[in-house]
């Protein structure tokens, strides 16, 4: 038996289940580990030591940069210019507003990098409008739930800067790359899935808009979008790192907001520093919990007994990794994504390299499968703001929610067992590989 592996999660779960915050339940879990192999001042200075110089990176500096640009572009005004841009793209489509509501939550999230944001900004517009027009208020608040973790795979995404980090240096251009068509095709799974629905309670299609109003709101849209262009086409480009990039972002964020739409003032800064401080400051203690928790992994030979384990069960690698796959939308249901992958990507990683998986393959796969716990009860992050801006309770909302589901896990098989979907775009842009 390995006892490191028992008392290591077991500790944690109890802290877990004690309600201890999270960061807290890592780096305490990983000390009563290292407690099995050295004394207790040995202990408290290793721990302390892997906290701080893990957070000695420079690709870190990209989550505050990415965390501020997305809070001044949320005050910014910015959802309800998308919105209206989606109302364009989406609006001849049966369904309509759900439709719009799906696209708003593809290019918000890619925005912000948070899908949080993106269920709270565009549900809290979309919700009443779908209201009006006669949509059940369940079904419009689990298509936004569905749709908004398109943004935790279309980048700029943090979840897969800290993959990249927990797993050595994977690249990070070619992990934003590779998010871009799985990101695209979950939100047109979700689309199809609503669209079906629409059609069969006989939703109403919007208006078709005048030619004014298409060019109106698409000028609106074009320089938000910017951002985009701005990130991808300076790293595909080789102009700037992700890390350059994440700053970059931020000042073009700035320009836009403050002089362009003067939808913030300078008064209004200090409140979203202090805001993206915050959040900073959440994110990075448990990425230096967790690196602590990974190297009290390593003393007890964790992720090779495991790797040992799965691969003693079957060498067919089909079996593994979808057996890693259940094991992930398991723990995404009781697990918020950030934690998740700190915690269980050194365990994973291993097992998948020796199968031959590529690691961006590996790190999109992973972040699709924990998207779908932030929609999932318990604790999903996502299916409670969704659920609150569509003021609409959890028990109503998971019946609409089962073949959105149903549409998730259809699209995150095939990103598992087709490795082209991840790996097409980063080849082509970047000669990945």
């Amino acid at each position: 038996m390995n006892w490191a592996a028992v008392v290591l999660f077991a500790s944690f779960g109890v802290l877990m289940v004690v309600g201890v915050p999270i960061a807290f339940a890592i780096g305490i879990a990983s000390a009563l580990t290292f407690l099995l192999f050295m004394s207790f001042d040995q202990t408290i200075f290793i721990v302390a030591q892997q906290m701080v110089s893990g957070l000695d990176s420079f690709t870190l500096l990209a989550i505050p940069f990415f965390i501020l640009a997305g809070n001044i572009m949320n005050r910014g005004g910015i959802a309800l210019r998308l919105i209206e841009f989606a109302k364009v793209l989406g609006g001849r489509l049966p369904g309509a507003l759900a439709h719009c509501n799906v696209i708003a939550n593809m290019m918000f999230g890619a925005i912000s990098g948070s899908a949080v944001a993106s269920a709270a900004a565009v549900g809290g517009v979309m919700a009443p409008l779908q209201r009006k027009e006669g949509y059940d208020p369940a079904y419009s608040a689990a298509v936004n739930i569905a749709s908004s973790p398109t943004g935790l795979l279309i980048p700029p995404s943090t979840a897969l800067i800290v993959f990249s980090l927990i797993t050595g240096g994977t690249s990070i251009s070619a992990l934003f790359v590779a998010g871009y068509l799985p990101g695209i095709l979950l939100g047109l799974s979700i689309m199809v899935v609503a669209g079906i629905i629409a059609k069969r309670r006989g939703y109403p299609v919007a208006p078709r808009p005048s030619m004014a109003e298409v060019r109106r709101k698409t000028l609106d849209a074009i320089l938000p979008l910017g951002l985009i262009i701005v990130i991808m086409g300076g790293i595909i480009a080789g102009i700037f790192t992700a890390t350059e990039a994440s700053a970059a972002a931020v000042l073009y964020a700035l320009v836009l907001a403050l002089f362009w739409f003067r939808e913030i003032g300078w008064r209004d800064l200090p409140a979203i520093f202090l805001e993206s401080a915050v959040t900073t400051t959440i994110v990075l203690l448990m990425i230096g919990a967790s690196i602590a928790m990974s190297r009290a992994m390593a003393f007890g030979d964790i992720p090779f007994a495991l790797s040992d384990y799965l691969l003693m069960l079957s060498d067919n690698p089909v079996v593994i990794l979808l057996i890693i796959n259940v094991a992930l939308l398991v723990i995404g249901t009781f697990m918020d994504m950030t934690p998740a992958l700190l915690i269980f990507t050194p365990i994973f990683y291993p097992v998948v390299s020796d199968l031959g998986m590529d690691p961006v393959h590996f790190g999109i796969m992973m972040t699709l499968n924990l998207s779908i716990g932030i929609c999932t009860p318990p604790v999903g992050s996502a299916l409670f703001v969704g659920c609150s801006v569509g003021g609409v309770p959890i028990a109503r909302v998971i019946r609409p929610m089962l073949p959105l589901y149903v549409a998730m896990i259809v699209l995150l098989m095939a990103v598992t067992f087709i490795p082209e979907i991840s790996l097409a775009l980063p080849r082509w842009l970047l000669n990945y590989g």
